[in-house]
């Protein structure tokens, strides 16, 4: 089961949602970076359950422990070690999970590959398994800054169901996407998402949407070409999110209505000396390698697959049944994705940073 990611700056994430706790080994961190165990818990604090009326209720303070890896606030170079541990586990909701499949679940398809799984909260497939990758993000992030403290990376919803925030992210500001719970771009609006959200819960439902990311500030020449290509590898991190189905980066599948004439990007040199691009139809990677201009991506994730509603099923040994879920769930996951979001294109970004810099020509 790989539980690893990441080439120099290597992360492996452990623990299950009704286990004893959940954290992180980060591997590959640099020496005598600053880390503040405070911005790890701000991190975590906007990933947790129960932060507001429309995500799932389950009460957790998600408190991390740095166990290793430090010493007076500074990294050793020594593998980090992150716990947080559980606290607020119902198991016994779960009891009707252990000879039924919940549709469009992962219960089947761990069954199928290891012929055995934790029936309690889903184990590594639940959503919890990402306070692991949020705490290892928070370090990234702090990485980053210490090298490069004009990179920013900001997520934010999007799209949720059917309403599209129509929010240029060039000017997303973080501190307006955290000013409400829905984590809306523009706050006015979030009202009318929160509404929405609390009318699908109510009904027993799910919706899903779309959390869009902008990366301001990361120089050209980050990224490897062909396999290892920056968008590719952002790819693999977004999609290896919890609930996710579609990646898109810059146009994404807009291109395909479009001409070469009006897609390239073309090249000016600004009043500093910079090469710039006029558009940013590539979301600022060509050929694999950053341009330097802003990351542009869209993150789709599905409707939470465990609703109030009786769905159709069967159990173990094949016979049709009627499943109902109970426990506490997300009607939208969308909120408390946009930390994760955030998570993994830092992971990415710090470990693409420490392999040119391994090259470093300059």
């Amino acid at each position: 089961m790989p539980n690893t990611f990441g080439h120099l700056f290597r992360v492996t994430t452990f623990g299950e949602s009704h286990g004893a706790g959940i954290g992180v080994i980060i591997d590959g961190c640099p020496p005598r970076i600053p880390i503040s165990i405070e911005a790890i818990q701000f991190d975590l604090d906007r990933r947790r359950p129960g932060q507001s009326k429309i995500v799932t209720q389950r009460k957790e303070a998600d408190q991390a422990e740095i166990l290793s890896g430090m010493h007076e606030g500074m990294t050793t170079g020594a593998p980090i070690e992150i716990l947080v541990r559980n606290h607020d586990a119902r198991s016994s909701d779960y009891q009707e999970m252990q000879a039924l499949y919940r549709p469009s679940h992962a219960d089947y398809t761990y069954d199928a590959k290891y012929g055995i799984r934790s029936v309690q909260g889903g184990g590594r497939s639940s959503a919890r398994e990402t306070i692991g990758r949020v705490a290892a993000g928070a370090v990234a992030k702090q990485v980053l800054a210490h090298f490069y403290p004009e990179l920013e990376v900001i997520a934010y919803c999007d799209q949720i169901y059917n309403r599209r925030s129509e929010v240029d992210p060039n000017v997303v500001q973080f501190s307006e996407v955290e000013s409400n719970i829905v984590r809306w771009p523009k706050a006015s609006e979030a009202d009318e998402l929160i509404k929405l959200i609390e009318t699908v819960r109510s009904e027993g439902d799910s919706v899903g949407g779309i959390v869009g990311c902008v990366v301001r500030g990361v120089p050209a020449g980050w990224g490897e070409p062909v396999f290892d290509r920056l968008e590719a590898d952002l790819a693999k991190a977004m999609m290896s999110l919890p609930a996710t189905k579609g990646f898109e980066i810059g146009s994404g599948f807009g291109s395909v209505k479009m001409r070469g004439s009006e897609h390239n990007d073309p090249f000016y040199q600004s009043a500093s000396g910079k090469i710039r691009t006029r558009t940013n139809h590539s979301g600022g990677v060509q050929g694999g390698i950053s341009n330097g201009e802003n990351l542009l991506m869209r993150i789709a994730f599905k409707p939470t697959a465990t609703i109030a509603q009786g769905q159709e099923t069967v159990s173990k040994s094949g016979e049709s049944a009627e499943i109902k879920a109970r426990g506490r769930h997300d009607a939208c996951v969308l909120p408390r994705a946009v930390p994760m979001v955030e998570a993994m294109a830092r992971l990415v970004l710090v470990d693409h940073f420490l392999r040119q810099r391994a090259i470093d020509w300059k």
